[in-house]
Parts: structure tokens; sequence; C-alpha cells
């Protein structure tokens, strides 16, 4: 009779009949069942947060050795893309005027306004405020004559050389019998000035005084 036929005839209420080979292969899993639950009780179970941090720690390294290494990639091209910056900055700071450019560029407004046709009731810049490397002016302007005219106005304005923006317009009749040919705008138009420049100039300054 085989091993498995001797499991077949075995009687589980008598396991003191059981033949020896039979009762030793029993006892061996049960203590084979038994190690392996104590085992991952008292050692799998304890090592198990050590090892899924492991885990973690070993995906984000390779995340970012990863990422580093697309950047690698792509270097030469952060590299164009930021010379290519460079010179979009430059260009935009070349729109920017300088104190001394300030009062021609004034004179350049003002003009755009006479040439567009428009009556100029009010020119009046305002105080000059800091902003960074750059100033602000603001001046308020009131015009007068028809929307054909603003709009033309517009155009010069965006037409400058260098930047100027329009704030806060308003547009009203003069008079009830005026209509659309004899309209009031107000508005604030904004230049900005590069100060870098001075603060430079202030730096090459001796402490003894002016040169």
């Amino acid at each position: 009779m085989n091993f498995f036929d001797q499991l077949r005839t075995l009687d589980p209420r008598d396991v003191g009949r059981w033949p020896l080979p039979v009762r030793g292969f029993f006892i061996g899993l049960i203590f084979v069942i038994v190690a392996a639950f104590l085992w991952y009780m008292f050692v799998w179970d304890d090592d198990r947060p050590a090892l899924q941090k492991a885990q973690a720690d070993e995906l984000d390294l390779r995340s970012q050795f990863e990422s580093k290494q697309q950047r690698a990639a792509n270097l030469d091209a952060y590299r164009a893309q930021l010379q290519e910056m460079e010179r979009s900055f430059g260009a935009m700071l070349r729109q920017l005027p300088g104190k001394t450019e300030v009062p021609n560029l004034l004179v350049d407004i003002s003009q755009t306004g006479l040439a567009a046709g428009l009556q100029e009731k009010l020119f009046q810049p305002g105080s000059e405020k800091g902003n960074g490397f750059y100033a602000e002016l603001p001046i308020r302007i009131k015009l007068v004559g028809t929307y054909h005219d603003f709009g033309n106005f517009v155009s010069g304005i965006a037409a400058l050389p260098r930047i100027v923006t329009l704030h806060d317009i308003q547009i009203t009749p003069v008079d009830s019998k005026g209509g659309y040919d004899n309209l009031t705008m107000d508005v604030t138009a904004k230049t900005y000035r590069y100060i870098e420049d001075e603060s430079g100039a202030k730096a090459k300054k001796k402490p003894g005084g002016p040169t």
C-alpha cells in the first residue's frame, strides 16, 4: 500500500493508530505551518513598513532620475529657449524710454491726438511711480472729437515706438445736440521708463561726492 492509499484509509478519530510515516508527515506539516505563521507575525509584519518605505524611496529616486535625464536630454533646447527669452526681454526693454527720452515721448503722445483731428482739452502728466526695474508715468488726457478720430488716436498710440497703454477710457457726448460727432474722451495713458541704468549709475559714484 502506497502513501496516498494509507491516507485514504486513515481514521481521523484514532490518530494514535496511524502509521508512523503518516504521523511524521502531518507533524512536519503542522510544524511548517506554525513556523510560517510565526515568521509572518514576528518577522515579516515588523519589517514590512521598512520594505514599503524602501520601495517608495526606490520609486521616488527612479522618478527623479527619469526627470533629470529628460532635462539633460532637453538641455540644448532649454538653452536656446533661454537665449530667445533674453532676446525678447531685451527687445521689450528697448521699448521703454530712458529718463531723457520721456519729454519727447509726451510730445509724441500729444501730437498723436492732434494728428488724429482731436481737440486737446487736458494733458496732465502725473507723479512717476517706481515698480521694480521700471517706473510708471500716468498721464490724464481729455480729448474732443468723433468716434473715427478716437479710433485714429488709439491706432496712433499703438504705433508709437515706445510702450504706451490706455486705461480708464470714458466717452461721453459733449452735449445733447452733438451726437456722435461731438464727443469727449477721458483717458489715462501710461508710459513706462526703464530705471536700472540709474541704479547702476549710483553704484558707480564715489563716496566722496559726485565726479
